[in-house]
């Protein structure tokens, strides 16, 4: 056992030396001026607040979801959910494309309604909803498998049915559970590039007009400027990146500690 612990530690030490290693060299060696730039805190902004608006989609469609899955053991409802995660993401996004475009019937009813996805707020979100919701859904039934159900099936034998159950009972239970999956499906939201880099390379209306995704600003400047400017503005998103994770660490402790 003490040497599979040495081992572990050892790999997991081996995992995030190159993540440290970054840290050090933007704001140490390279510490670029333009990392700290009026663009870049745009970027980083409109990075976090559309991971943190996809995060809250997740949370408002896909919960039932997750509470479905876990409750009723559908195996082709359950095996749909990971058809996003399994595919490249550039194909996410230019799935997008086309599904916002007159060439499909959907295309042509959401331009009759104003809604256009390609280089816009909207297709932002949309992309990022479709990468973090399979990770929100599953943590979710993770965490409503653990869940004690003697409280369900106490409604249950009063009378209650599963959508009141689910609203009343078991949502009343699950804050901490749904703040951390949100979290987590954040934290993947705030990492995506390959789609975002197909359905909005920027953001051409909107609070965020003339604003790309911090993830496409720091691959634009890799291929512009060279490491110097990309370490920097990478460092500064993998600060914010632990930040996200610490808290989602401390939720799960707390949660399994009540």
């Amino acid at each position: 056992m003490k040497w599979f612990k040495i081992i572990g530690i050892f790999l997991a030490i081996v995992l995030v030396v190159p993540v440290f290693l970054l840290i050090y060299m933007g704001f140490f060696v390279f510490r670029s001026p333009q990392a700290f730039s009026t663009q870049f805190m745009s970027a980083v902004e409109l990075s976090l607040v559309s991971s943190a608006t996809a995060a809250i989609v997740d949370f408002a469609l896909f919960t039932p979801l997750a509470y479905y899955i876990s409750r009723f053991n559908d195996f082709f409802t359950d095996s749909l959910v990971d058809i996003p995660a399994s595919i490249p993401h550039p194909v996410v996004g230019i799935a997008l494309v086309f599904l916002d475009s007159p060439y499909t019937p959907i295309g042509k009813f959401l331009l009759s309604l104003g809604i256009n996805f390609f280089d816009s707020y909207t297709g932002l979100v949309a992309a990022l909803v479709i990468v973090s919701a399979p990770i929100f859904i599953r943590s979710m039934k993770n965490f409503f498998d653990s869940m004690p159900r003697i409280y369900e099936e106490y409604a249950r034998s009063l009378g209650g049915g599963t959508g009141r159950i689910f609203l009343r009972v078991v949502l009343r239970n699950s804050f901490r559970g749904i703040i951390s999956s949100s979290l987590i499906s954040m934290s993947r939201a705030m990492s995506e590039f390959g789609s975002i880099a197909i359905i909005a390379y920027y953001v051409l209306s909107g609070p965020f007009a003339g604003v790309s995704p911090a993830s496409i600003l720091i691959y634009e400047w890799y291929g512009y400027y060279g490491t110097d400017v990309a370490v920097t503005a990478s460092a500064i998103m993998i600060v914010i990146g632990i930040i996200v994770l610490t808290t989602i660490r401390i939720l799960q402790y707390k949660t399994k500690n009540i």
